[in-house]
Formats: structure tokens, sequence, C-alpha cells
């Protein structure tokens, strides 16, 4: 059974038209939602936001089912962490987004360090697929098969997979999954895919490709769509890249870990105000191209953002702040989703 926005959003405009995922659903998208991680979800405030399926109709483990957690022994398998987050999605009936099958970062050593032949590693990527994502059969709206494979340049990022058998890892992991949950769409995921360059390029002209050689299929193309205020592309040109994954032939796109953070800090109000506007963009370009069908914020709130530990003295990237108050790019965003809303009958 494939999902549908009727599936996760029937009803919701009605009363609840100031939330962003109910406004969302009401504009023509599938979706809007937030990543989340196992160690905020004993916060009782934060939950209590988090679990509001009309704000947050979707969820993304953001650790959880990584390799790194999911096997960390070679064929021993462990799902307490994803499990946490499946069963809150679950008990809230919030989209789940599956995140994430192959990628070079988070492998646990005996992956990494290991001297593999062609034939060893393409049994330990189906193998590993095979046991994940046949655990979670039913429950995925989509999985992010593989992740962050491509270097800025368009060229293959250096890992084990790819020293070991080239390209062909991305069909092989794609392969696997589509033979374990032929339900759940599976995305091809990566960072600077929002503009026209060298990378954006790549997926069309490498990733897709080796994807279809292998017999398998593409159903989506997540732009992570970690931004910068001030240097975030106009909503035309964002939209522009959206729809030329649709013409290469990705059946959807979405934005899959959205912030738009802040070089310096603090903010000032102009500063919060141009970040408003940059929201607005990213969100109208998922307006803009029909097969965009839903958008992540890469958590809520800048209590648990993930920027200021990766890069010092950035921040306050997310739509609401460390008290879990909204901010003015909470407003921009619910401002646009109301404008392309239909209200309900």
């Amino acid at each position: 059974m494939r999902f549908s926005s009727a599936m996760v959003g029937a009803g919701l405009l009605t009363g609840t038209s100031a939330q962003l995922h109910s406004l969302a659903v009401a504009a023509g998208k599938l979706y809007f939602g937030s990543a989340t991680d196992n160690g905020e979800i004993t916060d009782t405030a934060y939950r209590a936001i988090l679990d509001n399926a009309d704000e947050f109709g979707q969820i993304t483990p953001g650790n959880g089912q990584k390799w790194q957690f999911t096997e960390p022994t070679q064929g021993q398998f462990s799902y307490t962490s994803g499990d946490a987050i499946a069963s809150l999605a679950k008990e809230n009936n919030q989209l789940l987004r599956c995140h994430t099958l192959v990628w070079h970062s988070q492998l646990p050593s005996w992956v990494s360090g290991g001297s593999w032949t062609e034939a060893e590693l393409t049994s330990i990527i189906e193998t590993h697929i095979s046991n994940v994502v046949g655990h979670y059969k039913g429950a995925c709206y989509s999985w992010d098969v593989v992740n962050e494979a491509l270097n800025e340049d368009g060229t293959l990022r250096d890992s084990i997979f790819s020293k070991v058998l080239g390209s062909s890892f991305i069909g092989i992991a794609f392969h696997a999954a589509g033979q374990a949950d032929p339900d759940a769409l599976l995305y091809y995921n990566d960072y600077n895919l929002e503009w026209t360059g060298s990378k954006s390029k790549a997926v069309i002209n490498t990733v897709i490709p080796a994807i279809k050689a292998a017999g398998a299929e593409i159903d989506g193309v997540g732009c992570q769509a970690h931004l910068i205020v001030g240097s975030v592309p106009s909503r035309a040109d964002l939209a522009a890249t959206l729809q030329s994954y649709i013409d290469a032939g990705a059946a959807e796109v979405a934005y899959t870990e959205l912030d738009i953070r802040f070089s310096s800090l603090p903010p000032t109000d102009d500063g919060l105000k141009t970040q408003g506007d940059a929201y607005a963009d990213v969100v109208g370009a998922c307006l803009d191209v029909e097969e965009c069908v839903g958008i992540t914020i890469w958590d809520y709130t800048d209590k648990y953002s993930w920027i200021p530990s990766v890069f010092p003295g950035s921040g306050a990237a997310l739509l609401y702040d460390e008290n879990l108050e909204k901010k003015p790019a909470w407003t921009s965003v619910s401002s646009i989703l109301a404008a392309a809303a239909t209200p309900a009958c």
C-alpha cells in the first residue's frame, strides 16, 4: 500500500488551520514534519509540541536507524533506538520517513575497516538492508537508501563502498531496499542539491542512471537543505532545481533536513526577518513543484539543533528558539502555507 495525503491529512484543516502540517496538507502537500532523536524525546515540554500531529505530521529519526546503531556487530541487529522513534510516530499518527541505510559516516568499524571483495561487500549491504528494512516493513513512508555519496564536484565520495564497488553500490542498495519493502518509497538524500551545480548534475547523470542500471527504481530525491542566512537561492531557482530531478526520472522530491543557520550570533531583528524570508522561499519552491511532497525541518527547536556542535559560532537555525517559542521564521512559513491552502469544505 502506497501512502497518500488523504491518509495523513484528512480533516486536519478545520479548527487547526494555524498549524504547519495541517496548512501544508491544505496546500496540497503530503506533510510538514520534523526530525527528532532519542535524547530529546524524554523532554516533556519538547514532546508536547512534537507530538502535535497538526503541527508536525511527519517524523524522521535523526540517528537511531543508522548502521552504527542497527548492526553494530556483523550479523547482530539492534532496533531499540529506531523503534522508540517509530513507536512515537505511530502513536501520534505521524508519517515516518526512515533514515538512513548506506552512508559513509556513522559506520561501525567492522564495515569501514574491512578488507572486502566486491562479492563480500555486496552481501554485507544486501544483508544489512534486508534485515533493517524488513524490520520496519510497512512502517516507513520512505527510506533514505543512500546518503551523501557525492563530493561537491560531483565525483563519488571516497568511502569503503565506493572503493570496493564504485558507483554500483548505489544500485545494489536500492535494489535490496526495494526487495525488502516494495511499498516504501526509495530516496537518494544529500546536501547542496538545492541549486544547480556539479553535485545536482551528478544526481541526474550518475546516481539515477546507476540505480536504473541495477534494475532498481528511485522514487525520490531528498534535498537536505542545510542552508545559511544570506546565501539561500531564490524561490525560482530552488523550484527549478527540484523540477530538474523530476524531469530526470524521480517520481517525487522533498526537503528532508531543512535548517537555515546564522553564521554569527546572536541574530539581529533584521537577520531574523531575512531568515524568515529564506524559509518562505524554500517552502514556496516546494509549493511551486507539484511533485515536492513535503518538508522536514532538522528538529524543530534551536535547543536540540546539531548546528552549534558542528559549526561553532553558528546556529539559531530553526523555527522555534531554545525556549520552545515560535520565531519570525515560523510565522513566515505558516503565512506562505496559509496563502496556498485550500479551505476545507
